[in-house]
């Protein structure tokens, strides 16, 4: 579905949330009552109330959150001072605190557990150290499950003390908050091109915007994409795997061929970022515990979840980091196929 215009976002979309996080909240005793009645008809343990009190508290911190940005947009001269250093901090230390809060609210009802690890270190203080600011970093992390990057943006902003710019896919301007938010830090929404037919790949627009954003990365920052371009599916790995042919590069599509829990990764926007910002390191990151939730139906049969989400970090030298771009991808490639083969020995039974 194409994306409204930010003023019809702004307008129309913010307001209705708030007003449903606000005609849920009123009429919670009413739906709660309901939803316990039907609970025995529902598999799953309270699977309906659950989910009911989540849409809720995620509406209402979505309509907290805007009201807190607001006050920021009146704060700052009504817009005039909202891209100062100072403001850009502040919004900063905003979604610190908000995804503290969801995190803890929807840890608890979820029964979701986060364990991070610095190689083989289980420590999540090495983990953090790791991360720790000294260098500018450029953060490539797998993308599988739903809210996976929600939980490494938290895990950059609370626990390594990192300022994320981020690169994403534009449909998340479908959520008010995070569109608000993320549209006053440095934050880049593109569309996903695929591999181009250069050697290269991805799309010129693509890779000139990363370059932007990565430029002036400090040891304060962490640049973060997700190379895959989206979740894992397997008309999606087909079709990356015949355009990855089209564009020539048969070599990487029968490496891609033998991927079973990452997509293949694409090259352009990595090599993009590691161009432009200076002598960064590169951090990998893996994660597993969400894996075979492509769909609303498999969230809805895995609730409660009672899931252990476990985060693997790896970080790599700007010395050790290829320059060539024919190499970097290669090079690239074979951290995803670490990543899955990662994945395969440590994913849930």
């Amino acid at each position: 579905m194409r994306l409204p215009p930010p003023w019809l976002r702004r307008l129309v979309l913010a307001p209705a949330v708030f007003l449903a996080g606000v005609t849920l909240l009123v009429t919670a005793p009413l739906w709660l009552l309901v939803a316990l009645a039907l609970t025995s008809l529902v598999p799953g343990r309270f699977r309906l109330v659950r989910v009911l009190w989540l849409v809720t508290v995620y509406l209402l911190w979505d309509s907290m959150l805007l009201l807190v940005l607001f006050a920021l947009w009146v704060g700052s001269g009504f817009g005039w001072k909202l891209r100062s250093p100072a403001f850009i901090s502040a919004h900063y230390r905003v979604g610190a605190w908000a995804l503290r809060l969801l995190f803890w609210v929807f840890g608890a009802v979820l029964r979701l557990e986060i364990e991070t690890r610095a190689g083989e270190d289980p420590d999540a203080a090495a983990f953090d150290a790791l991360l720790g600011p000294d260098v500018p970093l450029v953060v490539a992390s797998r993308h599988g499950g739903p809210g996976d990057s929600f939980i490494l943006i938290h895990t950059l902003l609370n626990s390594a003390h990192r300022r994320p710019r981020i690169v994403l896919k534009d449909t998340l301007q479908w959520d008010p908050a995070i569109d608000v938010l993320l549209n006053r830090i440095p934050t880049r929404f593109i569309h996903p091109t695929g591999f181009g037919r250069g050697r290269g790949g991805g799309g010129q627009a693509v890779e000139r915007s990363i370059e932007e954003l990565a430029d002036g990365l400090t040891g304060q920052d962490a640049l973060v994409i997700f190379p895959e371009g989206g979740q894992v599916s397997e008309r999606r790995r087909r079709s990356r795997v015949a355009r990855l042919r089209a564009a020539g590069r048969e070599d990487l599509a029968q490496r891609a061929e033998e991927l079973r829990h990452v997509m293949p990764p694409q090259p352009g926007g990595v090599h993009a970022a590691l161009a432009a910002a200076s002598e960064p390191d590169m951090v990998f990151i893996g994660h597993t515990g969400l894996d075979g939730l492509l769909t609303l139906g498999d969230i809805w049969r895995a609730l409660p979840m009672d899931k252990r989400i476990t985060m693997r970090a790896w970080r790599v030298g700007h010395a050790d980091i290829p320059d060539d771009r024919d190499e970097q991808a290669d090079w690239l490639f074979s951290w995803f196929e670490r990543i899955d083969d990662w994945i395969e020995a440590n994913r849930p039974g």
